[in-house]
């Protein structure tokens, strides 16, 4: 079943149109990677996606009942956000915020999901840390610890590798590969990292301001714009 949807899409800033054409779906347990160029509106299609920016044609449909908040979310890091004066356990648990409502305190129920995602995630041991003196590695699993807390079908993740050393950032993609795997979770991810995109993904999205392709992985890299785009940037 198709969980997003997406139906000859456009999206604007000051009726300047950034990226348009886009079409097509994602299915429950699909793994797609979006590729492309800096600006050719990877992370304002991620934005539309969660429902921060109206499409300036076309739409963007959610199917099984899934709802924008119900989507985890794993944004591109900020020095602000790097230097978060809270415990690793605390950042983690905030990805409940969501699913509370009204509700003032957070529930067992949610202190259980994010005991769980601590322990899938392997960062027990740094659980009580403040999250500023972790290391970029820890800092993002943290980060992916409380996306998994806000969702038990979508994960959306803007470069998540972005500033990680080569080693650290294959073992990130590994990780979202087996959490993917184990769980049937849906992944959304946008990466400059071609090499990982199609060894990793099911599905890849390539934009360059427009809908370039949209497919299974194999067929991409026997396409035209497969070719071009990996031929440029990949290093055996």
């Amino acid at each position: 079943m198709a969980l997003v949807t997406c139906r000859d899409v456009s999206f604007a800033y000051e009726g300047n149109t950034v990226v348009s054409g886009l079409d097509f779906e994602v299915c429950s347990g699909d793994y797609l990677c979006i590729v492309g160029e800096n600006g050719s509106g990877k992370s304002t299609l991620i934005k539309g996606l969660l429902r921060l920016k109206e499409p300036q044609g076309g739409s963007v449909l959610m199917g099984d009942g899934l709802r924008p908040n119900e989507i985890g979310y794993l944004p591109q890091q900020t020095a602000a956000q790097k230097d978060f004066p809270a415990s690793a356990y605390e950042v983690v648990l905030s990805g409940r915020l969501s699913s509370r409502g009204i509700l003032p305190f957070y529930s067992r129920k949610d202190r259980a999901a994010a005991d769980e995602n601590i322990s899938r995630l392997d960062i027990g041991p740094i659980k009580n840390k403040c999250y500023r003196e972790l290391s970029g590695g820890q800092q993002q699993r943290v980060l992916l610890a409380r996306a998994l807390c806000a969702t038990k079908k979508v994960i959306l993740l803007d470069e998540p590798v972005a500033g990680l050393d080569p080693v650290v950032s294959q073992e990130f993609y590994r990780l979202i590969e087996t959490i993917s795997h184990d769980t049937g979770l849906t992944v959304i991810m946008v990466s400059h990292d071609i090499n990982s995109a199609v060894r990793y993904a099911s599905h890849i999205l390539h934009l360059n301001n427009t809908q370039l392709f949209f497919g299974k992985t194999g067929d991409y890299l026997n396409s035209e714009a497969g070719k071009a785009f990996i031929g440029g940037k990949r290093h055996d």
